[in-house]
């Protein structure tokens, strides 16, 4: 089993990525993931976009047809036109529906998967130490800060631990994108030279 040291920093982890990729662009993809599957959101999906395909294409036809001079013609593809927006519009009105629930769905799951967890493991583990430290190595008033708010004496307790997970992989994040990008100008740089 995972150790308790190794599942708060993996939780942030997680949390990191949800909220540098972005809740709104991940619920998006599972959406679009989603229609993939054959089910009947996805062939009512299948339908709009056939809908909407139809409606563009009537429009089209009926800007290149003359209301005056055509008049049958164009009365013809208004009202055709008009019996695939109303179709159009009712079958997206159901999608967006659908889109909402998926999306608090999604979001019920995310925040279990995160900050829930983050949540259950601190209240779960709150007296149990993530790990000792050695005897006498600190001072009292910092070994009692490492241990609060109820963890064993001499040892980490998983809030204190869940917060220098968090900074840690913020800061590391922070160097690795400082980094890439210290790369990428002095690999410009060269490049911006030979043209001049």
């Amino acid at each position: 089993m995972l150790s308790l040291l190794w599942s708060v920093f993996l939780v942030h982890v997680a949390i990191y990525l949800v909220n540098t990729i972005g809740a709104s662009t991940i619920d998006n993809l599972l959406w679009l993931l989603y229609l993939k599957v054959p089910t009947s959101t996805s062939k009512k999906y299948k339908e709009q976009n056939r809908l909407k395909r139809e409606v563009v294409q009537l429009k089209r036809d009926m800007n290149n047809t003359s209301s005056q001079d055509e008049f049958a013609k164009w009365a013809k593809l208004r009202r055709k036109h008009d019996k695939t927006m109303e179709e159009y519009e009712a079958i997206n009105k159901q999608l967006v529906s659908q889109k909402t629930s998926f999306d608090w769905g999604v979001k019920i799951v995310r925040w279990f998967g995160t900050s829930g967890l983050k949540f259950f493991l601190q209240f779960w583990y709150s007296k149990t130490p993530v790990f000792h430290l050695p005897e006498g190595w600190l001072p009292y008033y910092v070994a009692w800060l490492l241990s609060f708010p109820r963890a064993p004496m001499g040892s980490v307790s998983i809030q204190i631990w869940s917060n220098v997970c968090a900074t840690a992989i913020t800061t590391m994040a922070e160097v690795v994108t400082a980094v890439l990008l210290q790369r990428a100008t002095a690999a410009a740089a060269p490049a911006a030279k030979k043209t001049q």
